[in-house]
């Protein structure tokens, strides 16, 4: 992929707009009362709806934390940035944050990162917030545990491994929460920082990435019996892939569905979400008389399929897990009450920032544009794209306002979606012969573009798709995949409470718990605790 310098004319340091970027983890598209969702209690982003524009059809360039993370920070999508799945990041690319901190920024960034494979990285911040989960010593937020008498906490994010999926109530009070840490955090370098200098400040909510758990009274907010089913239909297993499979095994929901549970499990999201919202809330007030002067950029990582399709998480390319909420408000540039439909991603937000920034000498992808840019109508954006893994269980999208093409390498499977007729996905068109143009225009389209980064033929080759074998996923056995994500001294725990309770917790396996085949150059799924 080519890359363009942008050279742009430096104006006065006092006339840059401050940046506040207001991020969360796996939180779905449709998650925000303004735009449609009438259960869902969100006034604050329902402000930023009101106040700004939102890009309706906002995609991750990849579903799945850190390789969506990678290109979000370096503007670069993930076969050209070689950052596919929860792996480790090359650190050679200079990120939107080192842009700015060079254009005179004060950069600050508060919550989850993500970096990989070190978690502490700067990364071009000036300074830094660390909270992980599994950050380790260096975890600002469980020293501010330990110094709050809570440092007995083993879990403070909820309990995984087998519990990852059951909704679950905090173990800390709402003011020591890792929601309410990362607002205080925030105010706290708004109301210190140096009012000489635009500020860049990174709001980045670890929730409500599972376990789905808040703090009471925001654990009662919502209710199961208040709560739809999840999306499922006679024949959805035709619109999954086998990553599908794959996760709801080892997430503890492949083996039947509890309609309850479910439910209750949705109540448990929402309120993650409300939670941010309020705290979020908190932040824009402390900016005060500097709330039209700050472009405020709110998004997450990707979504969750929450039971939708029969199928729970990310790793997917239906818009329940790859499409994401996108809000800007920022009255000099974006219109308010405004919705722009054109497909958006996050590889739009370096641009985004570094033009707003007035940044000089940007080096940044071709693919990414500022959104003020596309949402006045002055780019020829019509698609956008998304990746998870690579060759032989590669994940591959592309989608326009009206289609989306979708091919999974593990199981040779296209899907092709009319978003017009059928907006909730139901329907795979790949046979319809009435969609053969539009099929064979998305599918040349995404061939083309994954094979620029695609130096060693992982993905395509000879200008179609690289043939593999294929992948199954054994269903005989219930238990096999299964993945722990337990700390690393819980065996220390439970080898403390003597011989009499002696047991083994770090399963067998569970070091790389669904470690795939290596043979054709794949890379591995780490064993992170946040995966």
């Amino acid at each position: 992929m080519t890359k363009q310098h942008l050279q742009i004319a430096l104006i006065p340091m006092e006339q840059r707009p401050n940046i506040l970027f207001l991020f969360t983890d796996q939180q779905r598209y449709d998650t925000i009362a303004q735009l449609g969702n009438d259960i869902i209690k969100t006034p604050t982003m329902d402000r930023l709806v009101r106040e700004g524009t939102s890009f309706t059809r906002a995609y991750t360039p990849s579903p799945v934390c850190v390789s969506a993370r990678c290109a979000l920070v370096t503007g670069l999508p993930p076969h050209v940035n070689g950052c596919w799945d929860n792996m480790a990041m090359r650190q050679d690319i200079p990120s939107f944050m080192d842009q700015l901190t060079a254009a005179g920024y004060q950069t600050h960034g508060v919550g989850k990162m993500h970096f990989t494979p070190d978690a502490t990285r700067m990364w071009g911040y000036e300074s830094r917030d660390i909270s992980e989960e599994g950050a380790g010593a260096n975890d600002a937020f469980r020293a501010y545990l330990a110094e709050n008498d809570y440092g007995h906490v083993h879990e403070p994010h909820g309990i995984r491994s087998e519990y990852y999926y059951i909704p679950q109530p905090s173990q800390l009070p709402a003011h020591l929460h890792n929601t309410a840490w990362t607002a205080d955090r925030s105010i706290d370098f708004l109301n210190q920082r140096d009012s000489t200098r635009p500020f860049f400040l990174w709001s980045s909510f670890i929730k409500p990435h599972p376990p789905f758990e808040s703090p009471t009274p925001w654990n009662k907010l919502y209710r199961a019996s208040d709560m739809p089913e999840p999306f499922r239909f006679e024949g959805m297993d035709a619109v999954q892939s086998y990553w599908n499979l794959r996760q709801n095994r080892y997430k503890y929901r492949g083996a039947g569905y509890d309609a309850l549970l479910m439910r209750t499990m949705k109540a448990a999201y929402y309120s993650c979400i409300s939670f941010i919202d309020f705290q979020m809330g908190r932040i824009i007030e402390a900016l005060g008389d500097q709330i039209d002067n700050t472009l405020i950029l709110l998004s997450a990582d990707h979504g969750e399929l929450l039971g939708d399709y029969g199928a729970v998480g990310k790793r997917c390319m239906l818009d329940a897990a790859c499409r994401v909420p996108m809000v800007v408000r920022y009255p000099r540039k974006y219109q308010a009450g405004t919705q722009c439909n054109i497909p958006v991603s996050l590889l739009d937000v370096y641009p985004t920032f570094t033009s707003a920034a007035e940044c000089d000498k940007v080096t940044v992808s071709t693919e990414g544009l500022p959104l003020n840019d596309i949402a006045d109508g002055k780019t020829d954006r019509d698609a956008t794209y998304s990746q998870f893994q690579t060759g032989s269980y590669g994940l591959y999208m592309v989608t326009t306002q009206t289609h989306k093409y979708v091919y999974s390498v593990a199981d040779k499977k296209e899907m092709l979606f009319d978003l017009v007729a059928d907006p909730k996905e139901t329907l795979n068109q790949i046979d319809n012969a009435m969609y053969a143009d539009v099929l064979g225009e998305l599918k040349n389209r995404l061939i083309t573009r994954m094979a620029e980064g695609d130096s060693d033929r992982l993905i395509v080759e000879n200008g179609q798709w690289t043939t593999y074998a294929g992948h199954t996923f054994p269903t005989d056995d219930p238990d096999i995949g299964l993945l722990y994500q337990d700390p690393g001294n819980t065996q220390d725990l439970v080898d403390a409470l003597g011989p009499d309770y002696a047991h083994c917790v770090t399963k067998p396996g569970s070091e790389s718990h669904v470690m795939i085949d290596t043979s054709d150059r794949q890379h591995p799924l780490s064993r992170e605790s946040n995966v």
